[in-house]
């Protein structure tokens, strides 16, 4: 009995097993603390640093799972249009194609109403030289064509005629001397003895680079020497170019070939110089004999006048507008394509309006909208009371009337709209029936083709169940019970609709107003084949400039701005209605 007494009370103050554990507990969070009182881990880091550690890495392994999608979207989405965006204020082809003349011509005043100096012809005959063998001055004619219409021959045919000045140096070196008819004197001569004038190739390189869109080239196994660069410094530039556009696209031996006729009019003007004759008396490096005898009979080339040969050859380089539309859109990067797209021309004082016939843009943007706004609320007019019957009817009769709404979905747009534009002519479907019912008398029919009407019909059939399924989707979560209690506490048939169920299905409008509107502003298919020229849209014109005249920097600019307009109505939309009242259902 004593040592039932003696240990009874050491078995009550036993520990239980979840006073045990409780215990450890503690032990092992006084184990996992450091120095300082910071819990740590059994590795000895501290919990906060393992346990942003983890969160990094569970980041990562996310990001890993979608870096494939994202990788496909950056690379066949974003920036395809990035690229096609930049092309609204990218004007490097001025530059590249036309680089000593565009650099001479930048302190040309246009308002002196004098042509340029003699130095611009010039560097125009050599910049335009090079162009035309590398068939890129049609490519410049047809970029400034855009600005000033007539260019574009202007080009064509100069490039076609450049030889003939040439010649006019060719010869009569070739009759002082035969030796100028082989590749091999040309070779020596520009080669000449000492330093190579490395930096003129790499400068040619570059330049026929930027001409044929390539990379870097290599070497071109000939560099004419510092001497003769500074003796023949424009003979040097012209033979060099020549040099590299024979290794490169002719894929030929510069020492084996025959140089163009650029080069001969380059060592003409070299040789009449003020002080030539003196300072190639002097020279004795290889072909010195041959040089100083061209120099000694310089009377027998033509005295330079470039820009009498490029009048005789198109006397439109005698127009002032010419030459300012060149040096207008000389620079890299331009704001001329945002300004044509807002019917404003650039000039070298500013802006100013197009002419009043060329304006078309403004209202085409207008009706665009316009148009947009329409059809967008005749879709909401006429989908919602079907959207409303589909949502009220018992699921199996909703879902087989939902096939009906589906089934432009398996018809092509192509053959919707064109049977939009049967129906709709003056002898077509509609017309024929209003005849027969003699509403409309014979002679009289309705014209509902090739306008803003057919338009807003055509796009308002196949954009309708865009509109349909997002009202249709909201309509199906409003319980019928609401409109039940509105009319036991004695609401109209009525009010129990407009200040109940309306204000419940207006997220289901707000997400197909703005789906609806969005692809119809962008539309260009329907407008083109029923809109005629009253009831396209400016993505129709876009179409045409990236398809037809290829002027894609204004195409590029047309659709900047219209994206910037769906932008400014979006954000107008949430301040207004509230993104966050859009829902699908």
């Amino acid at each position: 009995m004593s040592d039932l007494k003696s240990t009874g009370p050491q078995t009550m103050d036993a520990p239980t097993p979840e006073d045990a554990l409780h215990e450890a507990k503690a032990l092992n969070a006084k184990d996992d603390r450091d120095a300082s009182g910071k819990l740590v881990t059994a590795d000895g880091r501290s919990l906060k640093s393992s346990l942003n550690r983890a969160l990094r890495m569970q980041k990562a392994r996310a990001m890993m799972l979608i870096a494939p999608l994202l990788i496909f979207v950056l690379v066949t989405f974003i920036a395809p249009i990035a690229s096609m965006l930049f092309r609204s204020v990218e004007n490097d082809i001025v530059a590249n194609t036309l680089p000593q003349t565009t650099e001479s011509l930048a302190s040309w005043d246009a308002n002196t109403g004098e042509l340029p100096r003699e130095a611009v012809f010039q560097n125009l005959f050599f910049d335009l030289y090079l162009a035309a063998e590398a068939k890129e001055h049609t490519k410049l004619g047809t970029r400034l064509n855009y600005e000033s219409t007539g260019v574009s021959s202007l080009f064509r045919q100069s490039g076609r005629r450049l030889d003939d000045i040439g010649e006019a140096y060719q010869d009569p070196l070739e009759d002082l001397n035969e030796a100028w008819e082989e590749g091999a004197t040309w070779f020596e001569l520009m080669s000449g003895a000492g330093q190579s004038s490395d930096g003129v190739v790499s400068n040619q390189i570059r330049r026929f680079n930027a001409l044929t869109t390539s990379d870097l080239r290599g070497d071109i196994g000939f560099a004419p020497s510092e001497e003769i660069a500074a003796l023949l410094p424009t003979t040097t530039r012209a033979y060099t170019a020549w040099a590299v556009f024979t290794v490169f696209e002719d894929e030929d031996v510069v020492a084996a070939e025959d140089p163009w006729e650029a080069v001969y009019a380059a060592l003409g003007v070299d040789l009449k110089r003020p002080g030539a004759a003196e300072r190639i008396a002097a020279y004795d490096g290889p072909q010195a004999a041959l040089l100083q005898e061209a120099a000694a009979n310089a009377e027998l080339l033509p005295d330079p006048d470039f820009t009498a040969a490029f009048l005789e050859i198109d006397e439109d380089w005698g127009d002032i507008d010419r030459w300012e539309t060149v040096q207008v859109y000389s620079p890299k990067y331009t704001n001329g394509y945002f300004l044509n797209s807002v019917d404003l021309q650039k000039t070298p004082d500013g802006f100013e309006q197009r002419p009043e016939n060329e304006r078309i843009y403004i209202t085409l943007f207008q009706r665009t909208i316009f148009m947009s706004l329409v059809i967008t609320g005749s879709c909401i007019l006429l989908g919602y009371p079907v959207a409303w019957i589909l949502a009220n009817l018992p699921a199996r009769t909703a879902n087989l009337l939902m096939i009906l709404v589906l089934l432009p979905f398996w018809t092509s747009l192509l053959v919707r709209t064109s049977a939009w534009k049967v129906m709709l002519q003056q002898q077509g479907v509609i017309n024929d029936v209003l005849v027969w019912l003699g509403l409309v008398a014979d002679d009289a029919r309705l014209v509902m083709i090739n306008n803003q009407f057919g338009t807003i019909v055509a796009m308002t059939h196949i954009l309708l169940p865009f509109m349909i399924l997002p009202m249709y989707s909201v309509m199906q979560t409003i319980n019928p019970s609401y409109l039940r209690a509105a009319k036991s506490l004695g609401a109209t048939n009525w009010t129990a609709f407009w200040r109940v169920y309306f204000p419940q299905s207006v997220p289901g409008i707000g997400a197909g107003s703005i789906l609806v509107f969005i692809l119809s502003i962008g539309y260009y298919i329907t407008p083109e084949i029923v809109g005629g020229t009253k009831g396209v849209f400016i993505s129709n014109r876009i179409a045409y400039h990236i398809s037809s005249s290829l002027n894609w920097g204004l195409a590029a600019a047309l659709g900047t701005i219209l994206f910037a307009v769906v932008l400014i109505l979006y954000w107008a939309y949430d301040k207004i209605v509230g993104i966050d009242n859009v829902k699908l259902g």
